[in-house]
């Protein structure tokens, strides 16, 4: 009986385990899916020199619209964001988070252009044949 009493709490010890684990996770799980997307699947071997022939233009102006819409839609609570022990207005905060998820996209990138993740991406492309019904 003494045996069924250790393996039981073994289970209920390795269930608060997983359950503390998961909550830890749960905030992070945005960011986690943002960089597994820009790593894993975005093929930056082709996107790169369309950003070194202008897309990056096209970049930094989605931001900045992003900015200013998101800027005017949501507010913080209190009307400023507090990051890095600074008070800082709506405008500054939205450009700091986005600003910050964009390096993590370029960082990604750079990542894979590295070779770092060759044995986890295999990016290539589907070959789809042209049928023609004679018309």
């Amino acid at each position: 009986m003494e045996l069924l009493l250790s393996l039981w709490n073994v289970v209920v010890a390795l269930a608060a385990v997983v359950v503390a684990l998961v909550q830890f996770l749960i905030p992070w799980i945005p960011l986690i899916a943002w960089v597994a997307f820009w790593l894993l699947a975005v093929n930056w071997k082709k996107l790169y020199p369309i950003l070194m022939r202008g897309g990056i233009l096209g970049v930094v102006l989605t931001g900045l619209m992003v900015i200013a819409i998101w800027s005017l839609i949501s507010s913080p609570a209190g009307g400023s964001h507090f990051m890095y022990g600074l008070q800082v207005s709506n405008v500054v905060g939205k450009t700091v988070y986005v600003t910050s998820l964009t390096v993590i996209a370029m960082l990604c990138g750079s990542v894979q252009l590295s070779g770092c993740c060759d044995a986890y991406c295999k990016l290539e492309e589907a070959h789809v044949e042209e049928v023609s019904h004679g018309h």
